[in-house]
């Protein structure tokens, strides 16, 4: 399966980013909403358009980082949001990163990476977190696609990935989805062992 940067910025220039919502999840602003500090260390992977960045930028997290393999989203979100430091809009494989964060946002990324990844992308979260560091976000808890993204999953599979990396401190079926999600997702905060 070839789900290259090129895959990836033809769907940008077509238009068919079924993903994107246009605005921040909901259960991620909820979960936003009630973060007091300011000072976190922040990452989305595979951001897209991130309206997720923008609303946490907004509210006065400065040190937000997007990575994304594409040049289009991460171009749509500085002329989106003036004064976002260009130097956090990361263009690169996320696989490449070498950095550390306190919060990483999960929010359609995971479905869309060949899910023979997985096991490594659980690896490579636990490297990216700082001690104590947590995954937030979204996975789907849905059959989707085999073939191409989004590719669903299950409490079962996700368990088998996640467990040994990390303590599953939520990990619930989501209340408040994106009306064209509901009952298709489940919200996570996994905290780095």
């Amino acid at each position: 399966m070839n789900l290259s940067e090129e895959f990836w910025e033809n769907k940008y220039k077509a238009n068919k980013i079924g993903w994107d919502l246009g605005e921040v999840s909901p259960p991620l602003k909820s979960y936003f909403d009630q973060l007091t500090n300011k000072d976190l260390k922040i990452l989305i992977p595979g951001g897209g358009n991130s309206y997720e960045a923008e609303y946490l930028f907004n509210k006065g997290f400065k040190n937000v980082y997007v990575v994304d393999l594409c040049h289009n989203p991460l171009e749509n979100l500085k002329a989106r949001v003036l004064g976002f430091p260009e130097k956090q809009l990361i263009h690169a494989d996320f696989f490449d990163l070498n950095h550390t964060f306190d919060l990483v946002i999960e929010q359609t990324f995971f479905c869309a990476i060949d899910p023979k990844l997985r096991e490594k992308y659980a690896l490579k979260m636990k490297d990216l977190l700082s001690s104590n560091g947590k995954l937030i976000g979204l996975l789907f808890d849905a059959k989707l696609n085999e073939d191409h993204p989004p590719f669903g999953g299950n409490t079962e599979e996700y368990i088998s990935y996640f467990e040994t990396h990390f303590t599953m401190d939520i990990f619930t079926k989501c209340y408040n989805s994106f009306h064209n999600r509901r009952e298709m997702e489940l919200f996570v905060k996994f905290i780095k062992k």
